[in-house]
C-alpha cells in the first residue's frame, strides 16, 4: 500500500509541482492550502507524512506543526519542514516545534523525495514496502504474502495489517492506543478490547508454527513482538 503524503502549501504551483513528483514516485499524494483544509483532510484520512510550509496564511506551518504535535490523533505523524527560511536559528525553531526534518526552498523533488523516503522508513517502516523477517516468519507487504518456515500462512486483513505493525516496529512495547491509531487509524472509533480480540486471533493462525510465542503481553503496558524470550 502505498504511503499517503498530504502536501500543506498555500502556492498552487509548487503544491502540483510536488505532487506530480510524489505521484511519478508511486506515492499517494493529498493537498491542502491552509491548515483548516489540512486538518479536514487529516480528520477524513490519516496521512503516512505531512509536508508543510513554514509560511501559510492563517496559522503559519510552525504553530500548525506545533498543534499536530499536541494532538492524540497526531502526535506521531512526521512532519517535514518545507520553507525558503535558510538561518539556522529557523532551522532549529521549527525542529523544536516537533517537526522530523526540514527542506529549504528551492529544492530538488530528487532531495525531496530522498528525505520522505529515508523519514519514512524511520518513522513508518510499515508504508515502504520492504519485505520483513523475524524467527522464521516472513512477510512481503507488496505480494501479500506470509509464510512461517517456508509455509504459507492465511491471514484476515487486518491480522496482515496488525502482523505487519508488529513485525516493521520489533522490540518495542506498543499500547493498545498506540496499536489503534497505527493499524486502525486514529479517526476510526474502535474499542481497545478489539485489538486483543485481533490479537488472538493472529495467535491462534501463527500457533502451528510455534510464530505465536512472538507476540508477547506485557502486563499493564501492551503488546511487543520479540524473538527474545
Amino acid at each position: 500500500m502505498p504511503a499517503k503524503i498530504l502536501i500543506i502549501e498555500d502556492e498552487q504551483a509548487i503544491r502540483e509541482m510536488i505532487c506530480v513528483a510524489l505521484h511519478n514516485a508511486g506515492f499517494d499524494c493529498q493537498e491542502a492550502a491552509d491548515a483548516t483544509q489540512a486538518q479536514a483532510r487529516i480528520l477524513s484520512a490519516m496521512p503516512d507524512m505531512v509536508l508543510l510550509d513554514w509560511m501559510l496564511p492563517g496559522i503559519s506551518g510552525v504553530d500548525y506543526a506545533r498543534r499536530l504535535r499536541q494532538d492524540r490523533l497526531t502526535r506521531h505523524l512526521p512532519i517535514i519542514i518545507l520553507t525558503a527560511r535558510t538561518q539556522e536559528e529557523d532551522k532549529l525553531k521549527g525542529l523544536e516545534t516537533g517537526a522530523d526534518d526540514y527542506v529549504t526552498k528551492p529544492f530538488s523533488t530528487r532531495e525531496l523525495l530522498a528525505r520522505i523516503r529515508a523519514l519514512l522508513r524511520r518513522s513508518a517502516p510499515q508504508t515502504a514496502d520492504i519485505a520483513v523477517e523475524i524467527g522464521g516468519l516472513q512477510l512481503d507487504p507488496v505480494t501479500h504474502r506470509v509464510q512461517a518456515n517456508g509455509a504459507r500462512l492465511a491471514l484476515g486483513p487486518m491480522e496482515f495489517r496488525l502482523l505487519h505493525f508488529f513485525m516493521t516496529h520489533p522490540e518495542r512495547v506498543h499500547s493498545r492506543e498506540r496499536i489503534l491509531d497505527s493499524v486502525w487509524g486514529g479517526n476510526v472509533y474502535v474499542e481497545e478490547r478489539t485489538v486483543d480480540v485481533h490479537i488472538r486471533r493472529l495467535r491462534k493462525v501463527l500457533e502451528a508454527s510455534g510464530h505465536d510465542t512472538l507476540i508477547q503481553t506485557v502486563r499493564g503496558a501492551g503488546y511487543r513482538m520479540s524473538a527474545q524470550d
